[in-house]
């Protein structure tokens, strides 16, 4: 007898080779027994999916749910789009290995974009940040290592190099957490301390993750370019796997307002490294805006020696003045086409949802001004979302590209979730259906390539094994949907809705969806 059955489904394998087919779907534990025309079988328990697609769990290579995933285990946003596997420690932001005193000073630092994660739970190894998960949130997780973790536990949250004893023990840290299970390392060259961060600094820790046969995931540099020997961001991306050999994800990388329609232009020098030998994959997701915390806004000579210094400096009226020019002359008038997705105070709760320019014309200040009192007010508690462009026509052309580039074998989809604040960017509720759904329909997409892409593909690339395809003897992470009617519901306006048509989700053998609703199981483990 199995455990589970599910009857009269249409399979979408997760390999993108296989056209659908029907089959009945047999569990036994945590796997899957049986592929076929199971009639006769018996289960103890039986879903019934006549005219239903089922495909592997939807696998998230971009999310920033590391603080969410502890403080609501339950984890609806993700678990009822899909998603079963989520890759943790993204941009280089997570919380180990540090220190006890260094994991409360950039739990702060990190407020805006993760909330406020438990106090006082071990993060020295990335051991004991994988245990934090391991059968105790409804969706599996995959380890990264931070790569602004490893700088703090090495020379703290200064501007200084990393070079020597320096370097040498920051390659240790990332050996030994690729040997704990991470499946590579990340870095975010948009946040400190990463930021600080030379090309050579990274190309010798790539080096590592490549010794280890891991994925280096990167979001390339928007602070101190001077550090990037005279290459564009791309460009020092492309080197560090040149000069590292390393396996290179670079993440959430589309086009934007700036340059909608441009998709061949800006794959031209990727494709020329890929010629040259770079193992490369990308991700996206399908909004033509993006979301995150205001300090990342700040510059690295503002940031350093980490929260208190931070909030030290907003308080003092020179400092804030630097900063508010520097924010003026850098962001300009897209600091107005920006609202508050997340506060985390009572005092300033109000302002969820605002638009910078309302706040600021509210307190009769700049808007830049704002931003800081706002931040100094919340001690760095607070998120932000960029507004979407008001023309259709480049909101509409900046899907469209998302779905050319994901008809690309190295692509696959990051939600780039941030599941926080009343007024959080609709994609960590809506990326994984509104590809199905909408956007699949309107540019009649194969339902299997782009079950592909969320599936089969980043399964391979971080290297899940028995995840990301529905085969006999494979872990039985599973999402039925219906293909005609799934479809985002999650917008701008109103975020926090989960999808229609995903009615039934199983991670590990265990429902954690039903018809619709979370069962409250804590199926999920620490991968791989």
């Amino acid at each position: 007898m199995f455990d589970l059955l599910l009857k009269d489904g249409l399979i979408v394998d997760g390999t993108g080779q296989r056209a659908p087919y029907k089959a009945d779907v047999a569990i036994t534990g945590q796997k899957i027994a049986a592929i076929g025309d199971l009639e006769t079988s018996e289960a103890r328990s039986v879903l019934q999916v006549p005219g239903l697609t089922i495909a592997p769990g939807f696998i998230d290579t971009h999310v920033h749910t590391d603080a969410a995933l502890l403080n609501d285990p339950q984890h609806e946003s993700g678990i009822r789009m899909g998603v079963t596997t989520e890759v943790l420690g993204q941009d280089g932001l997570s919380y180990a290995p540090l220190s006890p005193e260094n994991y409360r000073d950039y739990a702060q630092y990190m407020s805006g974009l993760c909330g406020v994660p438990p106090a006082d739970l071990d993060m020295s190894s990335i051991t004991s940040f994988r245990n934090h998960y391991h059968r105790k949130c409804s969706v599996n997780t995959v380890a990264l290592v931070p790569h602004c973790a490893v700088r703090l536990s090495t020379v703290g949250f200064n501007d200084v190099p990393l070079t020597g004893s320096s370097v040498e023990a920051a390659k240790v840290l990332v050996r030994e957490g690729i040997e704990q299970g991470a499946a590579g390392m990340s870095t975010g060259l948009g946040f400190f301390p990463a930021a600080y961060a030379t090309t050579e600094e990274l190309v010798e820790l790539a080096k590592v993750v490549a010794e280890m046969d891991g994925v280096f995931v990167i979001q390339y540099r928007f602070f101190n370019r001077d550090r990037a020997e005279g290459l564009t961001p791309v460009a020092e991306a492309l080197e560090i796997a040149r000069r590292s050999g390393v396996k290179l994800h670079i993440a959430h990388y589309r086009t934007t307002p700036s340059n909608p329609g441009e998709t061949g232009p800006m794959m031209e020098e990727l494709d020329r490294a890929v010629d040259d030998g770079v193992d490369l994959t990308l991700d996206a997701y399908p909004y033509p805006c993006g979301s995150t915390m205001p300090v990342c806004r700040l510059p690295g000579r503002f940031t350093e020696g980490g929260s208190e210094a931070i909030l030290t400096r907003l308080k003092d009226p020179a400092d804030r003045k630097r900063v508010i020019e520097f924010l003026e002359e850098t962001n300009g008038a897209a600091l107005g086409h920006t609202t508050w997705s997340y506060i985390g105070s009572e005092r300033n709760k109000h302002l969820e949802g605002m638009a910078w320019s309302d706040v600021a014309a509210q307190r009769n200040t700049s808007v830049a001004d704002m931003m800081c009192q706002v931040m100094l007010e919340e001690e760095l508690n607070c998120g932000l979302a960029v507004l979407p462009p008001l023309s259709m026509a480049v909101w509409r052309q900046i899907e469209s590209d998302v779905v050319t580039l994901l008809e690309r074998p190295d692509y696959m989809v990051g939600s780039d979730s941030i599941p926080i604040g009343s007024a959080c960017h609709p994609r960590a509720y809506g990326a994984f259906p509104r590809l199905l759904g909408r956007l699949r329909r309107r540019h009649g997409v194969p339902l299997e390539q782009l079950v592909h892409r969320m599936t089969g593909n980043p399964a391979a690339r971080f290297k899940l094994t028995g995840r990301g395809v529905i085969k006999e003897g494979n872990f039985a992470d599973l999402v039925v949907l219906d293909a005609d009617r799934i479809n985002d519901l999650s917008s701008f306006e109103d975020p926090r809705q989960p999808p229609a048509g995903i009615p039934h989700v199983v991670v590990n053998g265990q429902i954690a969806v039903q018809d619709g609703r979370c069962t409250g199981v804590l199926a999920g483990e620490a991968v791989p």
